[in-house]
């Protein structure tokens, strides 16, 4: 699974494609070490930490947190990425099954 219960909240594992048409989810994938990702299209470019803040944007307007609330713990410059939503972590899993089922399944 894609989302994982952190010491600060939960993180998600994203693999990344930049430069889309369009931004959103993708579906899974598997990634090393047998860990699955969150598959998400962005729009901008990767350059100068386009791609990332468009991400963090795209993930606070689909999941309704704070961009504040929202890090990336590494893949600064890979496609595959570890976001941090801060704050309780169970908390935060039950919602984001509430506000997006599809990415559960």
């Amino acid at each position: 699974m894609p989302f994982k219960i952190h010491a600060s909240g939960l993180t998600v594992t994203i693999r990344l494609t930049p430069n889309a048409r369009r931004c959103g989810f993708d579906g899974r994938m598997a990634v090393a070490n047998n860990e699955t990702a969150l598959k998400v299209s962005v729009n901008a470019v990767p350059e100068d930490g386009k791609a990332n803040k468009a991400l963090i944007d795209f993930l606070a307007k689909s999941w309704k947190v704070p961009k504040s609330s929202l890090s990336l713990l590494s893949g600064h410059t890979s496609r595959v990425k570890i976001i941090l939503i801060e704050g309780d972590g169970k908390n935060l899993l039950a919602q984001l099954q509430q506000r997006s089922p599809d990415l559960f399944h």
